[in-house]
């Protein structure tokens, strides 16, 4: 699956990423947010350079929103690589397109 490009308010729930098979990165952040925007070319440049087949899901995060808490996001964007449910590894803003590549890389055996 291709690089996501809006963040969308609830976007699935955990038990729904629990039970997702294969790898998955959730990203959370908002539209409106800085540092959110900020690293989108780096995360569109990481998931065009791993070419690997990994799900991308943009969730909406704030106050009250389910999912984020459940994964303790506290900074925005954070990134959650998960493997068959489980978590694999955390980016919290950041900086480049290798790093989110590298991480991208280990998920999906690629």
């Amino acid at each position: 699956m291709p690089y996501t490009a809006t963040f969308t308010p609830e976007a699935l729930t955990r038990a729904e990423a629990d039970a997702k098979r294969g790898p998955m990165v959730l990203e959370f952040g908002t539209n409106w947010c800085g540092w959110c925007r900020g690293a989108q070319p780096h995360v569109q440049a990481a998931f065009a350079q791993a070419g690997a087949d990994v799900t991308h899901v943009k969730v909406e995060d704030g106050p009250g929103r389910r999912l984020g808490r459940s994964y303790g996001v506290r900074l925005w964007p954070t990134l959650v690589f998960l493997r068959d449910g489980v978590e694999v590894e955390r980016l919290v803003r950041p900086q480049g397109a290798t790093e989110i590549a590298q991480a991208l890389g280990r998920i999906s055996g690629a």
